[in-house]
């Protein structure tokens, strides 16, 4: 599964757990306790991902623009935007830009998501 779901399981060396902890933090106080999915997670993950992407490509091009769409994709091609479900790490030749950190093993125990170590 995607590591936020276990975020609080994850050793403290982790890039993902600081940004899980905060989305869910928020997302937990708004939506009750155990309230987390993934696809919360998916759409905060995009949202990073546009909010460093975007003003780069507001620098070249107008918005609506095939040369702005250009520019937002060159942006989205990026090292490192650490997100709630791993580290993105986009080219041009990979565009799904997770690696092995994106999912972890876990086992049920009661009812309950337990990270495998």
């Amino acid at each position: 599964i995607g590591p936020m779901l276990v975020y609080e399981q994850l050793p403290d060396t982790n890039p993902i757990k600081k940004v899980a902890a905060d989305y869910i933090t928020k997302y937990e106080a708004k939506y009750g306790k155990d309230s987390r999915t993934t696809f919360g997670g998916h759409a905060f993950d995009a949202y990073m991902l546009l909010s460093q992407a975007v003003p780069k490509a507001l620098q070249k091009a107008k918005p609506g623009t095939r040369e702005f769409r250009a520019a937002l994709r060159d942006a989205l091609e990026t090292d490192n935007v650490v997100a709630s479900h791993g580290v993105f790490v986009m080219s041009p030749q990979d565009h799904n830009g997770l690696d092995n950190r994106a999912r972890v093993m876990i086992r049920i125990e009661d009812g309950r998501w337990v990270l495998v170590k």
